[in-house]
């Protein structure tokens, strides 16, 4: 699908069918999902009323992709997690630091991929590099339970006493300091 200059609008018509100005054709989800994946960005549009409904529509492309294919990226104690800050005082600050994990995220995996090529050369494996999904899993309850930390630091007195953990101490900084030096060497080790 070709680029227009400035964002592409797409309208969602009252039959749901969606309508790529841009490229003046009707488009799927699916085709929604390429562009986004090719790095393509786009508004939509409710076509009658003018109303920016995209955000709604890149949730039902998460909920379509996750039903396809039924592989799932959002774990269901991430999106119990998520639904509890919904009208809690920190709801604010949950996109941003969503938005910034996701970009480190993705910084990490292009610097591992860079790593990888310079390691093994242009390989397929190099090209397709999928980090295991047990280290990423596992990656993901460290961030979960950091932000869970981050955000008790913030609202001690709003949880109800039998869910508030201890602060860390130094004992458990110190043994997540050393996990994320075993990861660092491993990534390492991978490079070299």
């Amino acid at each position: 699908m070709a680029k227009t200059e400035g964002d592409v609008v797409i309208k969602k018509y009252a039959n749901r069918r969606l309508y790529n100005t841009g490229t003046s054709t009707y488009v799927t989800l699916e085709d929604l999902a390429k562009m986004v994946k090719k790095g393509e960005d786009f508004i939509v549009q409710d076509a009658k009323s003018g109303e920016d409904i995209t955000h709604s529509v890149l949730t039902q492309i998460i909920f379509e992709q996750e039903s396809k294919t039924g592989n799932t990226l959002l774990p269901i104690s991430f999106l119990r997690q998520l639904i509890s800050y919904y009208g809690d005082q920190m709801q604010m600050v949950v996109p941003t630091f969503l938005e910034h994990s996701m970009k480190t995220f993705a910084d990490q995996q292009v610097q591992m991929r860079e790593q990888m090529t310079r390691a093994f050369g242009d390989t397929p494996l190099t090209k397709n590099l999928q980090v295991p999904i047990q280290m990423m899993e596992e990656q993901v309850r460290r961030n979960t339970d950091m932000f869970r930390q981050a955000m008790q630091m913030f609202s001690p007195f709003t949880a109800p006493q039998a869910e508030q953990k201890k602060a860390p101490d130094a004992k458990d900084l110190d043994e997540l300091k050393e996990q994320l030096k075993s990861l660092q060497n491993r990534l390492d080790s991978l490079g070299s």
